[in-house]
């Protein structure tokens, strides 16, 4: 695993409270992950995600994978803990608007500790954000502590590649996207085993570098003036993101970062 010790939860409230997270999300959607719909629906079906099951969503930020599990997967009922108040007040929102706060409710607190009832859920759910989360070793054990016996732990994050990255790498990369630390796909799932899961899945998804792809395209092509305007029309600024965001690209291409899926069921 790779450590960047100056970056901490701070910095990451920083990107959701201002114009970077807009920014994300001008990008990717309300759906802030790799893939959007297509990843939510393939997670969700790897780790047989059923009709009427409660759920936590750890680093929920607005909501959207909640929105799609209740819309999509009929869950009766999901709660997303985020540690970012503006993330948390915008989700709120796109959740009334679409019709699901009966079965939607926020929490304010960090993922590695959430108050909420041990052994309740039926799963914990996370996409692309986990590693925004320094400790990794205490957000699964929160996370196997949350569901119950033959309950599911299913993400997606951001991980290292097996090519691996080196130190210069890791901390430009885990620099730029404000990452406290990023995981292997081993050291998840060593994480969930350790914490008393049996590993169904642990595995690239083959969508980092492609996706990335289309993320700089739309930039470059489509939408420059309203990503420049978010940024205050800071061209200088402009043409740095989309280097860093090009540097991804490259990462990803050698093998050296990844999205990483995982599926655990609690034993």
């Amino acid at each position: 695993m790779k450590v960047n010790p100056r970056v901490g939860l701070e910095d990451v409230r920083q990107v959701y409270s201002g114009p970077e997270g807009d920014l994300w999300e001008l990008v990717m959607g309300e759906q802030i992950h790799i893939g959007g719909l297509t990843s939510s629906l393939d997670l969700a079906e790897k780790a047989g995600i059923r009709e009427g099951w409660k759920g936590v969503d750890l680093c929920c930020c607005n909501g959207a994978g909640m929105r799609f599990l209740v819309r999509f997967r009929k869950a009766a009922s999901m709660t997303g803990v985020d540690a970012t108040e503006k993330v948390i007040q915008r989700g709120k929102e796109y959740t009334k608007a679409e019709g699901l706060e009966e079965k939607i409710r926020f929490v304010h607190a960090e993922a590695t500790d959430t108050g909420l009832p041990g052994g309740e859920a039926d799963f914990v759910w996370g996409e692309d954000a986990w590693c925004y989360v320094e400790n990794k070793e205490k957000l699964i054990t929160e996370a196997a502590r949350l569901v119950k016996p033959g309950g599911v732990i299913a993400f997606t994050d951001w991980v290292e590649g097996p090519a691996g990255l080196s130190d210069e790498e890791a901390d430009r990369f885990l620099t730029f996207m404000k990452f406290p630390s990023v995981q292997d796909i081993p050291g998840y799932k060593g994480l969930l085993e350790k914490n008393g899961c049996k590993v169904l899945r642990a595995e690239d998804t083959g969508r980092f570098a492609p996706y990335v792809d289309l993320y700089l395209g739309m930039l470059g092509k489509q939408l420059t003036y309203d990503a420049l305007k978010i940024i205050g029309f800071d061209e200088e600024l402009f043409g740095t993101l989309a280097g860093e965001m090009a540097f991804l690209g490259e990462l990803a291409k050698a093998g050296k970062i990844a999205q990483g899926l995982f599926v655990g069921v609690k034993e």
